[in-house]
């Protein structure tokens, strides 16, 4: 936490309103600590109006009005950062802000001028990948415990936090983070046991990120207390990186006909019969995980979700059978064609709303059939499914499949002439930012009884939407350079495996 602005009422979701609606003057002018409650208040579904930022909208009214803000890296990293909680596509004054503290920011990058209270990869990160900090919240932890200073942090400008309470604060985070590693840890273990325990290491085709990465991801995704969703999360991660696979490279068109037939009886497998022992190991790690998960599920829900669990990876694997149905004809689809299979073959499906069953709030089958539960679902895949085609597009090119996005509209197989791909790839970039927006106001939309049918998702719920829809920008922008796996790597050991250093 080097050098942050710690206002009084952020401990009080209540007090920190009332400070808002009254428009305290030390919160309001502050550049930092205004950017920073405006952010907070409007990501825990306030209605909170751009406009309060309007004076930070130009930089020469905060040269007017705050002298030497735009030297501060934190405070125009803060101010930044609340731009990027846009929720409108016409926001004239977030619009502003960004465009203003993000040149400004670039400018301190490349003329090594950015404030010794901030390091210079936070910047180059928040500028390349907005959500990268709140993506990667246990690495930003260890940094910030790290990075701790007792003597500069504030409350507010004129109050100091006592140096006793400081240390307090730091001495709970460093055993809060030693906690989180040592469940990390177990987990891991867990997970290395699983996958010999369902044979997964038996399947030569089989390509799987280094599970301590899975991990790092997962804790991003999912919250330490919510260890069995993770678990959930990252075992339908495998699966499916399993059964795509099974679908892409390693199945015969017997084979795959042979698993989809089995996914379609589930429980009554039996009556179809395996036509061959990859089938059968793949449909069986696959069915008994779903149905461990399914079982602790009931207990969190007071109700069998099984069904609609099976329900979910049938889905998968007929969109699945589609795409590789297209690949082996040589059919290029249209985007009308292609989007609906695509969305479901991703695999979110399995990923996401089977741990949702594990997370606390019980979901009636009314909302999991319900309108918003729906269009969270929709938005996050399309935001997913378009980013991977963007980081894919030249590999599967060059592999002579056309069901990619960016090779449609680019004119198909070949990939186009490159300003054809560049302007496919840019009209990708605008219906991911446009659903990004759609989906952070659905999350951040007031949780109050719907008043249409189906009833509304519960926030902790919807979160899980949100925060796999950040992961997937860090997952998938390394093909453009922005988070390599190496990185993500050295990240999971520094979160699961370092010590910190204090």
């Amino acid at each position: 936490m080097p050098a942050a602005v710690v206002f009084r009422s952020a401990t009080s979701s209540t007090s920190t309103t009332r400070s808002w609606q009254q428009r305290d003057q030390e919160m309001m002018m502050d550049m930092e600590t205004c950017a920073m409650a405006f952010r907070i208040l409007r990501m825990h579904g306030y209605d909170v109006p751009s406009d309060v930022l309007s004076h930070f909208s130009e930089e020469s009214r905060v040269h007017d009005s705050v002298h030497g803000n735009q030297n501060d890296t934190k405070a125009l990293l803060e101010l930044y950062k609340a731009f990027n909680v846009r929720i409108l596509e016409d926001d004239t004054t977030l619009d502003k802000v960004g465009s203003w503290t993000a040149e400004l920011l670039r400018q301190q990058l490349r003329s090594g001028t950015v404030s010794s209270s901030v390091m210079p990869q936070e910047v180059e990160y928040a500028l390349q990948l907005p959500f990268y900090p709140y993506t990667l919240e246990p690495l930003e932890h260890k940094r910030n415990i790290e990075h701790f200073s007792a003597n500069g942090i504030h409350m507010r400008k004129s109050e100091f936090l006592p140096r006793d309470a400081a240390e307090d604060i730091l001495a709970l985070a460093v055993a809060e983070f030693h906690s989180a590693q040592s469940l990390y840890r177990q987990e891991l273990q867990y997970m290395e046991s699983w996958v010999k325990e369902v044979r997964l290491d038996q399947l030569k085709f089989v390509r799987i990120l280094p599970l301590d990465v899975l991990f790092f991801l997962a804790s991003s995704v999912l919250p330490r207390e919510l260890s069995d969703a993770r678990i959930a999360w990252i075992q339908n991660c495998i699966l499916t990186v399993v059964v795509d696979d099974f679908f892409d490279v390693a199945g015969s068109r017997e084979e795959l006909e042979n698993l989809v037939a089995q996914f379609e009886k589930w429980d009554a497998h039996d009556e179809v019969g395996f036509c061959s022992e990859n089938v059968e190991t793949v449909f069986y790690a696959l069915y008994n995980t779903s149905n461990k998960i399914g079982a602790r599920a009931t207990e969190v829900q007071n109700r069998s979700v099984n069904s609609h669990i099976a329900e979910l990876w049938v889905d998968t694997v007929r969109a699945m059978r589609k795409d590789a149905e297209w690949s082996r004809e040589g059919y290029v689809p249209t985007m009308l064609e292609y989007m609906p299979v695509a969305e479901v073959s991703f695999a979110l499906g399995p990923i996401i709303r089977a741990p949702l069953y594990l997370i606390g709030p019980e979901l009636s089958e009314e909302v999991v059939r319900g309108p918003e539960y729906g269009e969270l679902a929709r938005l996050t895949d399309v935001c997913c499914r378009l980013l991977n085609d963007m980081a894919t597009y030249k590999t599967e090119s060059g592999d002579g499949k056309v069901a990619n996005s960016v090779l449609l509209l680019a004119g198909g197989a070949g990939g186009g002439e490159a300003a054809s791909v560049e302007a496919a790839k840019d009209e990708i970039r605008r219906t991911v930012e446009a659903s990004k927006r759609e989906l952070l106001g659905l999350v951040t939309r007031d949780d109050a009884p719907a008043a249409d049918a189906g009833g509304r998702v519960p926030r902790p719920c919807k979160d899980l939407f949100w925060n796999m829809c950040k992961v997937a920008n860090l997952t998938y922008l390394q093909a453009n350079g922005y988070c390599s796996l190496e990185e993500m790597v050295g990240a999971t050991s520094a979160v699961v495996h370092e010590q910190l250093k204090v």
